[in-house]
């Protein structure tokens, strides 16, 4: 007989069938308790994400009544197209680690 829980009519014993459902009931209950305790685990740790991290870069200045008119951020840099009052145009390009400013453009229209 290959498997000696099947009968020869091909049938599980009413013990045996009652013993697999208390078996897999009992799994189905720790593995649930498990997950809630990771989960639990998991939130009550709580720690630093990365969103919530605090910034400390100076404000960036930039000149009075200039406009930002388009941002673009690179693997590194955020630059910063202003227009100025006069109707000028300025590219402040600034470093994201640090928040600090790196320079400025100038953009002049050609002669």
């Amino acid at each position: 007989m290959l498997f000696p829980w099947v009968t020869n009519g091909g049938v599980i014993p009413m013990r045996a069938l009652k013993i697999l459902v208390v078996v897999m009931g009992v799994m189905l209950i720790v593995g649930f308790a498990a997950l809630v305790a990771v989960v639990a685990g998991r939130v009550s740790r709580g720690g630093p994400t990365t969103a919530a991290r605090g910034f400390a870069g100076k404000p960036i200045e930039i000149p009075r009544g200039a406009r930002i008119e388009a941002m673009t951020a690179g693997a590194d840099r955020l630059i910063l197209a202003l227009v100025l009052p006069e109707g000028g145009r300025q590219l402040i390009v600034v470093d994201l680690a640090t928040g600090a400013r790196l320079g400025a453009i100038e953009l002049n229209s050609a002669p």
